[in-house]
């Protein structure tokens, strides 16, 4: 429960960003408005031991190379004299601070004796790092529903994206380990990618780290829920159970933030 309501208050980026970062209204969605670089975003708060800190990337812009920078940094972004331009090199070699590049392809890390353990099946209800159970319904990033896809829900379930497509679902937390410093992991679509940084201070607050870079233009952070449902889940799911299929949300007289929430599951 106390994880449910920290992972609640924090999903939401930090007033402190980029230069070319515009936030909306609720801190959830920042787009980057010009340029390609100088779109440095922040979690709200230091992420709990094995919070993840969530986002699908919402627009793309063309004619950029690269993509979404991911990461964690011990540096309190309110103790920034100013944002630097961007993840990588500029924040990293600031020193604590761990952040991976996004690619099309080849973002899992590979670990010594992987190739004879059992991956998991990713239809499993849960994702499991290390001791950290994560519903994984929420982590998979998906296409946008059809008029017609509650006819097709299965198929719907099963059409996971891409990396870096529109949609796509990439999340960053840290795993304690027993030397009492930290694994930090990516999430992409659901799948752990694997230890991407290791030898992180547990002994200092973590903020996640997202770079909207290049071609990625807009991304919004999605609330994960650990546990029991929050109420504003329940009602979530009592709108759509009401509905003749996810686009009718918008026609619907509600609030433009609940419209949104709703729309973005």
């Amino acid at each position: 429960a106390a994880m449910a309501a920290r992972c609640r208050l924090a999903a939401r980026f930090h007033h402190i960003h980029g230069a070319n970062i515009r936030l909306d209204a609720s801190h959830t969605q920042a787009t980057r408005v010009e340029s390609f670089a100088n779109g440095l975003c922040f979690s709200q708060e230091p992420l709990a031991p094995g919070q993840i800190f969530l986002v699908e990337i919402e627009e793309k812009e063309l004619g950029w190379c690269g993509h979404l920078r991911v990461g964690l940094t011990a540096h309190d972004p309110q103790s920034l004299e100013v944002v630097p331009e961007y993840s990588l090199p500029d924040l990293v070699n600031m020193g604590d601070t761990w952040v991976f590049a996004i690619t099309r392809n080849h973002n899992r890390v590979v670990v010594e004796g992987e190739e004879v353990q059992a991956r998991r099946r990713p239809w499993e209800p849960f994702l499991l790092i290390e001791r950290v159970r994560i519903p994984r319904d929420t982590l998979v990033g998906r296409s946008r529903p059809s008029h017609y896809s509650h006819i097709l829900d299965d198929l719907y379930k099963m059409n996971v994206l891409p990396a870096t497509a529109r949609r796509s679902r990439i999340g960053v937390l840290y795993a304690p380990q027993p030397d009492g410093t930290a694994d930090m992991h990516i999430v992409i679509n659901g799948e752990d990618m694997g230890p991407s940084a290791r030898g992180l201070p547990t002994t200092r607050p973590l903020y996640a780290v997202i770079d909207v870079f290049a071609s990625t233009k807009s991304v919004r952070v999605i609330p994960v829920d650990y546990g029991f449902p929050s109420l504003q889940t329940l009602c979530r799911l009592v709108i759509q159970k009401h509905i003749v299929h996810r686009l009718a949300i918008d026609g619907l007289d509600l609030p433009p933030l609940l419209k949104s929430f709703c729309q973005h599951e």
